[in-house]
């Protein structure tokens, strides 16, 4: 065992930690005041959740030994074996490989929330979120990084590209277009209520994205090191992209233009972090940032799905680029235990990188299709119209994000018609509960 390697991986999984509660933020701050509670619930529940899950169930099914390329096996569910063991081929404790893990496993299916934010029931949503990451996310993770059947192909990602962000992206889309849109959508405008919260939340994902990449490197080394500057660059060329293209577009530069490209640039990198150079690395965040402001700005308007806050646009669509450019930047010299891209002169990692891009979108639509439609015929997943002109935080928690300001003291609650008009209700027992 190395200290100054486990040290450095306990403090990339705090680091990771760090970025669910920062979606959390970034996501909730996008959508309606009324249903700010309830985006961020999702989020904060996930990651209790899921990392039960993970710790239970996840952990073998992706890292425990391959059944066929296909799943782990059992025999460190519940972590059993596992113990105090160094991990296979590293120099650190297993358990620091299973908490830096178990906080990719948890972050995933938040990013998905973003897709269909504003309009799912709670119950359904915790029923599918947790299918989701027995069925999808962990055979997925073992295929990529357990030893499965793309990682013997030759497929690289270094932090996540195929397995978290396309995955979650796909997903995202497709159970939205099952969903259905917001109420309104496309009829009155749906605007973020609070963006400050959404920069602050963004700012929590820049700094646990450090760890993200750099933290994959599972030691305190060279690698490490490029990982973690070929991280900052990206995500900062990222942000020029998006807000370049925006500004030339519209003519105004905004702040969630911004802080939508540095996440575009860092979702990106991710696959390639650990491979690639830093010069490389500034041209995958400045085209990641403006493929992705044409997604969300561009081709959703065009065909129209509600995309609530454009998980799909940034996770899916930076993701698919990330892990193309993975096989085009790709070099043994930064990475020996990697390969060389097709502009090194390879072809083999270019052409497993499409099949697995491949393989994950299909795969994210087959069955998070299965799911939806398994989960809705025993719960109901889409809110109803009242339900969601109130908001979730009201009818699914009980709560409210904001008790001060214009309506304070008011008996009522507070809703909008489709046409974007304030209507009050008036309570039956005049208080505000």
């Amino acid at each position: 065992m190395n200290s100054g390697d486990t040290a450095w991986v306990l403090i990339s999984a705090a680091l990771v930690f760090i970025m669910t509660p920062a979606v959390a933020l970034f996501y909730g701050g996008m959508v309606r005041s009324k249903n700010v509670l309830s985006t961020i619930m999702q989020s904060m529940f996930i990651l209790g959740m899921i990392s039960v899950e993970f710790i239970l169930l996840g952990y073998t099914m992706a890292f425990g030994s391959d059944v066929n390329g296909l799943i782990g096996d059992l025999s460190k569910m519940g972590l059993a074996n596992v113990g105090l063991n160094i991990l296979d081929g590293g120099t650190i404790p297993e358990l620091a490989f299973v908490a830096f893990q178990c906080m990719f496993a948890a972050l995933t299916p938040a990013l998905i929330t973003g897709a269909f934010a504003e309009r799912m029931k709670f119950k359904g949503f915790a029923l599918l979120m947790l299918l989701w990451a027995i069925f999808i996310y962990n055979p997925m993770a073992h295929w990529v990084w357990g030893g499965g059947f793309l990682a013997q192909l030759g497929a690289l990602d270094f932090a996540g590209g195929l397995v978290i962000h396309i995955l979650s992206g796909v997903s995202g889309l497709t159970i939205c277009i099952l969903l259905g849109k917001r109420r309104g959508y496309g009829k009155s405008a749906i605007i973020p209520h609070n963006i400050p919260m959404t920069v602050l939340g963004a700012a929590g994902l820049f700094i646990g994205w450090y760890g993200f990449n750099a933290g994959s490197a599972l030691g305190a080394n060279e690698l490490a090191a490029n990982a973690f500057l070929v991280t900052h660059a990206a995500a900062a060329a990222g942000l020029l992209g998006w807000v370049l293209i925006e500004w030339l577009r519209s003519g105004k530069p905004t702040i969630l233009g911004a802080v939508s490209g540095a996440v575009a640039g860092l979702v990106a990198i991710t696959p390639a972090a650990g491979y690639v150079t830093v010069l490389p690395s500034v041209a995958i965040g400045l085209i990641g940032g403006g493929i992705c402001y044409t997604a969300v700005a561009i081709v959703k308007e065009k065909f129209g799905y509600d995309d609530s806050l454009d998980a799909f646009g940034i996770h899916g669509i930076g993701g698919m680029w990330g892990a193309i450019a993975t096989g085009l930047w790709a070099t043994t010299a930064v990475n020996p235990d990697g390969a060389n891209g097709l502009f090194y002169g390879e072809t083999n990692l270019f052409i497993a990188q499409i099949i697995s891009i491949g393989v994950a979108i299909i795969f994210a639509v087959v069955g998070s299709t299965i799911l939806y439609k398994v989960v809705n015929a025993a719960v109901a997943l889409r809110a109803e119209e009242n339900e969601e002109i109130l908001g979730l935080d009201i009818t699914e928690h009980g709560e409210r994000g904001y008790n001060a300001g214009l309506f304070a003291g008011a008996p009522s609650f507070i809703s909008e018609t489709e046409a974007g008009e304030i209507r009050l209700f008036p309570s039956i027992s005049g208080s505000q509960d």
